[in-house]
């Protein structure tokens, strides 16, 4: 057990605005056990930048983990050389060269369809109506399971985000992350023939190809499919929720002062859609007189990091001009995260450009609330004005 401090948290409160929180465990316990959460917290950027990297004691393996139970062991789950031997597989699906070539047309036309379906109703809730087709259409075609409905990718995804941030154990959310999982087999039980006779760039035609075993391959569609999904789709509708809302911030991305890069990287680390990844203590270790022991577990905190006082100025403000190449919204180590190139097209070359071309003045008709710390996002953002 660590000798870390403890530092007790209010769960619904976290859940509902963590950063509050985590400024007082920066200034007052930077590294502190969580007995609500039953892990020690680091939450300093620069500690977590370091550690990340240090995988012989921050392991990624979690055979008991709930990851491993409910998906299978994922390259996410490993280290070392198992996880570069399947990094290094998958590479050509998530590769800069096939995300500009392969992937960012098909981005587009299924973007732009999306959005032609919302001109009419010039009203919408741009979580679920532009953000999630948009985000689980990208999400088919990389996977390959273009036989899967967007909203079903949707649900999967959700369904498994659920089931491994299950510590307390419900039965229900288990079971349906079961379901989830057995929803996701079926889809790629019925994609296999048909992308054998035509294969293509996608995760499971690459992973096929490259020889990976079966197993491997369904549980890294699955890991692919509970990052992939409601990230970007949190990105893109809180990001622009975020620039309605701060409407200096928007003009400088329409004038061109600022690139859509810049404003989805200073959404990625004022909002961390990924806030937290957790770790396995593998031996024993001493960071700043706070002694690990094996099996501890540990949450490296994004969210925490990327509002660090001591690298970002002022950093509970939305700043598209900020400097963010010390930002680890994606992660810091050899687990960065595979998809960030694809994600980062998705949203900063295709989703924000697009829909703020085609509705330059939308408004917010109620105020975003944005819930969650291990992952992030607004529940629903409301806007009307979608008038081109």
């Amino acid at each position: 057990m660590s000798n870390a401090p403890i530092f007790h948290i209010d769960p619904q409160a976290f859940w509902i605005d963590p950063y509050p929180t985590l400024a007082k465990m920066r200034r007052d316990a930077p590294i502190a056990y969580v007995p609500e959460l039953d892990a020690t917290l680091l939450t300093r950027r620069d500690d977590i930048f370091c550690e990340e990297k240090r995988i012989e004691v921050f392991s990624s393996e979690q055979p008991g983990g709930l990851m491993t139970t409910l998906m299978g062991e994922n390259m996410m789950r490993k280290d070392g050389a198992a996880h570069l031997a399947e990094r290094k597989m998958i590479f050509p699906t998530v590769s800069p060269r096939t995300v500009r070539d392969v992937w960012k047309t098909q981005f587009e036309s299924t973007t732009s369809k999306i959005l032609d379906q919302l001109a009419p109703i010039q009203t919408a809730d741009l979580v679920s109506d532009f953000a999630m087709p948009a985000s689980a259409e990208a999400l088919k075609a990389i996977t390959g399971l273009t036989n899967m409905h967007f909203a079903e990718m949707d649900r999967v995804s959700q369904g498994m985000i659920d089931g491994v941030g299950n510590y307390a154990g419900d039965p229900q959310v288990e079971a349906n992350c079961h379901d989830c999982t057995a929803s996701i087999d079926a889809h790629i039980d019925a994609q296999i023939p048909v992308l054998k006779a035509n294969p293509d760039m996608s995760l499971l035609s690459v992973s096929m190809n490259a020889g990976m075993p079966e197993q491997q391959i369904r549980a890294n569609i699955k890991l692919a499919i509970s990052g992939g999904q409601n990230e970007p789709r949190d990105a893109i509708a809180g990001t622009i929720a975020t620039l309605i809302g701060h409407p200096d911030q928007l003009d400088k991305a329409l004038n061109g002062e600022v690139t859509w890069l810049q404003v989805f990287e200073e959404y990625a680390r004022w909002m961390s859609p990924i806030g937290m990844s957790p770790r396995r203590i593998a031996k024993h270790y001493t960071l700043n007189d706070i002694t690990f022991e094996p099996e501890d577990r540990a949450f490296l905190m994004f969210a925490s990091g990327n509002r660090d006082e001591t690298i970002f100025i002022n950093p509970d403000t939305f700043d598209v001009t900020r400097d963010n190449t010390k930002a680890i919204s994606f992660g810091a180590g050899p687990h960065f995260c595979a998809g960030a190139w694809a994600s980062r097209c998705m949203i900063a070359d295709v989703a924000l450009p697009m829909f703020f071309a085609r509705f330059p003045n939308p408004t917010l008709t109620e105020p975003v609330a944005y819930r969650g710390w291990a992952f992030r996002g607004p529940l629903s953002v409301e806007a009307a004005d979608l008038v081109q």
